[in-house]
């Protein structure tokens, strides 16, 4: 409307001047006109008549140039509503499409935070790339790792289906709530390099070493160049976050008045990580190790830490303390050399309140 309201005005005005104040210049032009067609047509005839019959013929040129300074403004008037509509068409167009990328970078970091939630983010990362074949396996062999199984063996005692607890819903939230406690642990600093793997019933599986994280106590670094101090500080992490899990089930039985216990069991050693699963995939690692560490769970006592000789020969250099409990028997091992972990030796080290002291345990004074 400012534009047309604009453009009738600028039309008016001229179309004034040409009528008003021109109209001497246009009347002169129009009898030149005239008179030149009238001599080109009839050149014998006289002056008088040639002059009356050019001004018959012609429309006035200042209402044929004021018709045609209005004829553009409409030209000009649809056009800028021609323009205007493929404007608001490209205006609409663009926020479409942008409303569109917003939904669509929305659903990927959804999508990258799910498969985060399911898988460790470097294999996260793997499975996410534009690179990757879906026929193609993720595997990964790994010499030094950390591995650890935490059960709570007196929870199917206390898991019951009865009314009172709507079903084993209620049991169910309590274990829930204890598994989310162990998870935030992991959001610390210093478990960083401790990866979740599953969790099978009451059992809490998790390992170290298995990120490949530049920051992660060096361990992507050249074996050559590192001590064995500094290779194992991931084992050294995976102990603390074990006593750390111990600290906050103490905790929690403290305020819901429980008596939980965990059994834990770790082992050090060589595995093979990989995904399996074309729906719902599940990132796993095998290996002989992982079966020590299982056993050293199943064959544990609750509110201890049991480990096989190698792995408490490496944690003891880190300063921890341990029990000796002895040779027990191990389904497809044999006889193994077993010792408790206790705590650290340094103060301010996690508490070992919930420990169950065996009539058979000798400190191990080597």
């Amino acid at each position: 409307m400012v534009k047309l309201t604009l453009m009738v005005l600028i039309t008016g005005a001229t179309g004034a001047v040409n009528i008003y104040a021109w109209e001497h210049i246009f009347d002169q032009y129009d009898r030149r006109r005239g008179q030149q067609s009238m001599g080109t047509a009839m050149p014998t005839t006289h002056p008088c008549l040639a002059t009356s019959a050019g001004r018959s013929s012609l429309v006035p040129s200042k209402y044929s140039m004021t018709a045609m300074i209005f004829v553009v403004m409409l030209s000009f008037y649809y056009f800028s509503r021609h323009v205007e509509k493929l404007a608001r068409t490209l205006f609409l167009w663009k926020i479409d499409v942008h409303d569109q990328k917003e939904r669509v970078y929305e659903m990927r970091r959804w999508n990258e935070a799910l498969v985060t939630n399911m898988l460790p983010e470097h294999v996260a990362r793997h499975f996410l790339g534009s690179k990757k074949r879906d026929e193609e396996l993720y595997s990964q062999s790994y010499d030094e790792i950390g591995v650890m199984f935490a059960s709570l063996p007196n929870f199917a005692d206390f898991y019951t289906e009865e009314s009172i607890n709507n079903g084993g819903i209620e049991c169910l939230r309590f274990l829930n709530e204890i598994i989310s406690d162990f998870d935030a642990l992991l959001d610390e600093p210093q478990f960083r390099c401790i990866t979740k793997i599953k969790t099978i019933g009451s059992t809490y599986m998790a390992a170290s070493g298995v990120t490949p994280d530049a920051n992660a106590n060096g361990y992507s670094a050249k074996k050559e160049t590192l001590s064995d101090k500094e290779r194992w500080q991931h084992l050294a992490d995976l102990a603390d976050f074990a006593l750390a899990m111990k600290v906050t089930l103490m905790n929690i039985n403290y305020q819901s008045f429980n008596n939980f216990m965990l059994r834990i069991g770790m082992n050090k050693g060589a595995v093979l990580a990989g995904v399996i699963g074309a729906r719902k995939p599940h990132y796993d690692i095998w290996g002989n190790t992982v079966n020590v560490a299982s056993r050293m769970e199943s064959t544990g006592v609750m509110g201890n830490i049991q480990v096989v000789e190698e792995t408490h020969l490496i944690l003891k250099e880190y300063g921890f303390r341990f029990v000796r409990r002895g040779a027990i028997y191990v389904k497809g091992k044999g006889e193994l050399l077993t010792f408790f972990l206790k705590g650290r030796e340094k103060q301010g080290s996690f508490v070992n309140g919930s420990s169950v002291t065996l009539p058979h345990q000798v400190v191990d004074s080597s």
